[in-house]
């Protein structure tokens, strides 16, 4: 699977991340974030993740695996070290390395079509590839693909370099999160989705409707398959969150057969960020209500801003995080949402751009601790979204050490 001198490297560095998952402060982290999704009282938790700018914290002249296979597999490995080194957050490490099951599908009968940018890591533009509502006939459901033989060839090929070292494990499918307008908007535009609210609504009605009954039917081919896998764990979760709960799966539940009210699951619609709250319900929210009432905890949300639309996103059942955009109206919405449901804060990254002013940050963050302490929000902060730190990395270690200093100075709440 890999030469000698890669194999040496990648064991050295398994033995390392076992070493940081074995912690005690590693079994700390995870107690508290069981009692945080439980929504339990406590000191509010922080995590990151630099996404677009890992690219400018563990570089490429920073690997020292020689074939493009291991260096993915370093990088891996590196990147959690590296947030464990640098960044006094709760992120969780832990000391095992997934295999996921080999499950595709076949599609949904047309592909989003872009205009690219002629910018480095510019926006790229819609071109639509539905114009009428005829073109709806184009779309078909997808089908299920599993190759049953390929995940326990690979899980052998894992337990053979360190498998010794890591819990190397077969896994399913753990992330369930439904994305109808982002898949919509793909195929027809984002402007004209938004037209058609008030020129072709019956056209966004039919495609949402198709699109709901499609990945209904999508999960239930991973129930049939019996592909489903628990994520009461690290799985990442809604926009950010993680899934540690003592909360799932509940009674009754087969450990040989993952049922959807054993799993957290998730739904956004970032698309209708700037519609009414009548109108993000009547095309958007309707739609991934029905999907989500199966799931046993769920959460709603990513970049759009719902701290106007708060009625409608507590009615989704069983909803337990709730995602806090930058955009979105601190005040406003830890006045809506109280103690109901997680408020998960998408801190501005751009921090992380410019001057960096640690106090400015201070104040900033200061602001919503303290706001969400007064309406009794049961608050975490995830930086993500962060494209650039401008090639300075040292600045993703002040913001978490600016974060940790207010949530440690406000203490738990009683």
């Amino acid at each position: 699977m890999v030469n000698p001198h890669d194999r040496a490297i990648l064991r050295d560095l398994a033995r390392r991340v076992a070493d940081i998952a074995h912690l005690p402060e590693m079994i700390a982290r995870i107690r508290e974030w069981r009692r945080h999704n439980r929504l339990r009282p406590g000191r509010p938790l922080i995590l990151v993740f630099p996404e677009g700018s890992w690219a400018e914290l563990l570089t490429g002249d920073m690997l020292t695996c020689e074939e493009d296979h291991a260096r993915r597999l370093e990088w891996d490995l590196r990147s959690r070290m590296y947030t464990f080194e640098h960044f006094q957050t709760d992120n969780v490490v832990v000391g095992e390395w997934l295999v996921g099951k080999a499950v595709g599908s076949t599609g949904w009968g047309l592909a989003a079509q872009h205009k690219p940018s002629t910018a480095a890591r510019g926006a790229w533009a819609f071109d639509p590839v539905i114009n009428e509502p005829a073109d709806l006939k184009k779309l078909h459901f997808p089908e299920v693909t599993y190759d049953e033989a390929a995940g326990p060839r690979a899980v052998e090929q894992y337990e053979e370099l360190f498998g010794d070292i890591l819990n190397v494990r077969l896994v399913g499918i753990q992330h369930i999160s439904f994305h109808l307008m982002n898949l919509y908007t793909g195929w027809r535009g984002l402007q004209q989705v938004l037209m058609d609210m008030y020129a072709e609504p019956q056209m966004l009605h039919d495609a949402m409707a198709f699109l709901e009954e499609g990945h209904r039917r999508l999960v239930q081919q991973y129930v049939d398959l019996n592909l489903l896998e628990l994520n009461n764990d690290n799985t990442y979760h809604n926009s950010g969150g993680n899934g540690w709960t003592d909360e799932l799966p509940p009674p009754g539940h087969d450990p040989r057969r993952v049922r959807l009210c054993d799993m957290w699951g998730s739904a956004e619609a970032q698309e209708m960020s700037e519609v009414s709250p009548e109108q993000h319900h009547e095309f958007s929210m309707q739609y991934e209500m029905r999907l989500l009432e199966p799931f046993g905890l769920t959460g709603y949300g990513c970049c759009e801003n719902l701290s106007r639309k708060l009625d409608d996103v507590l009615r989704i059942p069983h909803i337990r995080r709730i995602s806090m955009s930058p955009f979105a109206g601190v005040d406003r919405g830890a006045a809506g949402l109280g103690s109901r449901a997680i408020f998960s804060w998408k801190p501005h990254p751009s921090h992380l751009v410019g001057r960096f002013d640690a106090e400015r940050l201070r104040r900033y963050i200061q602001h919503t601790v303290d706001v969400c302490a007064e309406h009794g929000c049961v608050l975490e902060m995830i930086l993500k979204d962060t494209h650039t730190c401008e090639h300075h990395p040292e600045r993703f270690d002040a913001w978490t050490q600016v974060a940790r200093a207010v949530v440690e100075e406000c203490g738990a709440p009683a």
